[in-house]
């Protein structure tokens, strides 16, 4: 596949308003290995190759696990995932399909659990930023680098 355009060359504002977002949330202080299986789960949903590709390299030199990487779609039946991180990969879910029911009373609760406000904000800030991300990926047809 071709990409369509340069997005960042096209509109360099818009481009610049989307990276300080990113600096907000790589600055928020919720845990790094976190918010990339949030980006990973996220990417995964929306089918967004050069994000996957991106972002499971960077769980990887964060330290992340290839068994959690690659289980991370079923990760309601893996045993190896926090509270915390299930409760965040829900709500990524959730978020990422809203359409689909919203964010329930529940699964509010269940985050707040582990989550206070400001974090919480910032989760839903890291949620809907590489939403966003994935979006402008598949819109403009980037894909994953080829490796050799």
């Amino acid at each position: 596949m071709k990409a369509r355009m340069n997005y960042r060359a096209a509109n360099p504002e818009a481009y610049k308003a989307m990276l300080q977002l990113e600096k907000y949330v790589e600055s928020c202080g919720l845990d790094k290995h976190l918010m990339e299986l949030v980006k990973i789960r996220a990417s995964q949903i929306n089918g967004c190759a050069f994000c996957l590709d991106m972002h499971t390299k960077d769980a990887r030199k964060l330290g992340e696990t290839e068994q959690r990487i690659y289980l991370l779609n079923a990760w309601r039946e893996a045993t190896f995932y926090t509270d915390a991180e299930r409760a965040a990969l829900a709500l990524t879910e959730a978020v990422t399909q809203i359409s689909l029911g919203g964010v329930s009373d529940e699964l509010y609760a269940q985050v707040r659990e582990h989550f206070d406000e400001k974090q919480f904000v910032a989760l839903l800030m890291a949620i809907n930023t590489i939403n966003a991300w994935n979006r402008l990926a598949i819109t403009t047809g980037m894909t994953a680098p080829a490796e050799l």
